[in-house]
């Protein structure tokens, strides 16, 4: 089915087009009429299925189609996503998708000065996407204007739930109208995200694509098992296969993200991080690098990984495993998007073997374990520096020297304690002096 199909403008086809997508995923070919027709929606599909054009590009056929009705203009559709990264992802879509047409959206979101966003607001805009906290801050100084909005999306649902975003999506759908589509998007469908729905939406249609929970199938998985002082050893021979041109390595900790990227400067390989103390403007340049090519390898931890959009992604190696299996696909969704083929890669030690079960036990599947060839596995860690040495005190041995140093009698002295000088009684001026100072 060709997206023409969908009654979609001659500029969205062309849009479209020129972006290099030819035919609608599955997801696409099943929500696009639904919201095309009005309906209220839950979309259940994996990340990285590209679940964002099918929600923007109805909306902008719909509010195109309103412009060239010379309707009144204002802010006709808010997207709400749980992180600043998605949430300008998701702009840049549209902007791609709406390449030529007279639309204009912009950002809001926390980590930058508010005055470019609120100056943005201002010029008058028909697309707004936002992070909930930044938003609820403008509402409440009333520096947004939802009157005439038609369309409400809540992206990444799961992941705002999870994150704790439940008060602040409460406090933002009361200040829009209560005639309007709604579209929820989620990886999973899970207890929590059935009330949303039930408190948000009117009547909704559902798309559920795949088993919940589970990997997208062009995502080759595979263990390896691997002692835990020898991960950067093994990723470092990875990194050495030619097919390994864009990979994106997730670790738990923000010190690992730092320590894992030292580690691959040292070996020349062009690496940039991405971790949660990172400025917005480290976390742009770092992710534009990595798209641009000028990076081979994007570190980063969790907190980040649900902003991250990127074509190409050769492999998603998982140096640290993931807590649980929500996580895990998700970080696996970032390769072997729009039905492309991928590669996930879990370096496992013995001591994560237990989360790798329960992983494979959510998802429902085994993941193959391999060998890497030519790798000592029993490789020691390497000695410490001669600095980083501890300094081991044999305690008993001091003890013994310092008993020694006090029976040893001087050279050229006898045994004989010296003379005590009699002491008498102290001097009248002193005494006056001691009772004058009581």
């Amino acid at each position: 089915m060709p997206f023409s199909h969908f009654g979609l403008g001659k500029d969205i086809l062309r849009a479209i087009q020129k972006a290099g997508y030819l035919r609608p995923t599955p997801v696409q070919a099943a929500a696009i009429p639904k919201v095309m027709q009005g309906h209220d929606l839950i979309a259940i599909a994996q990340t990285g299925t590209g679940k964002t054009a099918a929600f923007v590009l109805p909306m902008l056929e719909r509010i195109s189609q309103a412009n060239l009705n010379q309707q009144p203009r204002g802010t006709k559709a808010l997207i709400l996503a749980p992180t600043r990264e998605l949430a300008l992802q998701i702009m840049e879509n549209i902007r791609t998708y709406g390449n030529g047409l007279p639309i204009r959206v912009a950002a809001i979101f926390g980590g930058v000065e508010e005055a470019a966003q609120i100056k943005a607001v201002n010029r008058g805009v028909d697309m707004i996407v936002a992070t909930p906290g930044r938003l609820i801050d403008l509402l409440e100084r009333q520096k947004v204007d939802f009157s005439m909005l038609e369309t409400l999306v809540l992206d990444e649902a799961d992941r705002m739930l999870h994150m704790g975003f439940l008060p602040d999506i409460e406090t933002i759908v009361a200040d829009l109208p209560k005639r309007r589509q709604t579209l929820m998007f989620s990886a999973t469908l899970s207890k929590a995200i059935e009330s949303l729905a039930r408190k948000f939406l009117y009547q909704p249609k559902m798309v559920q694509i795949g088993a919940r929970s589970n990997p997208a199938d062009t995502v080759v998985q595979t263990v390896y098992e691997v002692p835990a002082h020898l991960k950067t050893e093994m990723l470092l021979e990875l990194l050495k296969q030619p097919r390994f041109t864009r990979v994106l390595v997730f670790v738990r900790l923000k010190d690992g993200a730092n320590r894992l990227t030292q580690a691959l400067q040292a070996e020349k390989i062009p690496v940039v991080k991405l971790h949660s103390s990172r400025t917005q403007e480290q976390r742009l340049k770092a992710l534009q690098d990595f798209k641009d090519g000028k990076a081979r390898v994007l570190v980063a931890t969790d907190i980040v990984a649900r902003g991250i959009d990127i074509d190409g992604v050769s492999q998603v190696v998982n140096y640290d495993f993931p807590v649980n299996s929500e996580d895990y696909v998700h970080r696996i969704g970032r390769t072997g998007r729009a039905e492309a083929q991928g590669e996930a890669i879990s370096l496992v030690p013995k001591g994560d073997l237990n989360l790798l079960g329960m992983t494979e036990l959510a998802i429902g599947q085994r993941i193959d374990r391999k060998k890497l060839r030519g790798f000592d596995y029993y490789a020691t860690s390497p000695p410490p520096k001669p600095e980083d040495k501890p300094v081991k005190r044999d305690w008993r041995k001091r003890t013994r020297e310092m008993e020694a140093k006090k029976t040893v009698k001087p050279a050229g002295k006898t045994g004989a304690k010296p003379p005590v000088k009699p002491q008498g009684k102290p001097s009248a001026k002193k005494t006056a002096t001691k009772r004058g100072n009581r």
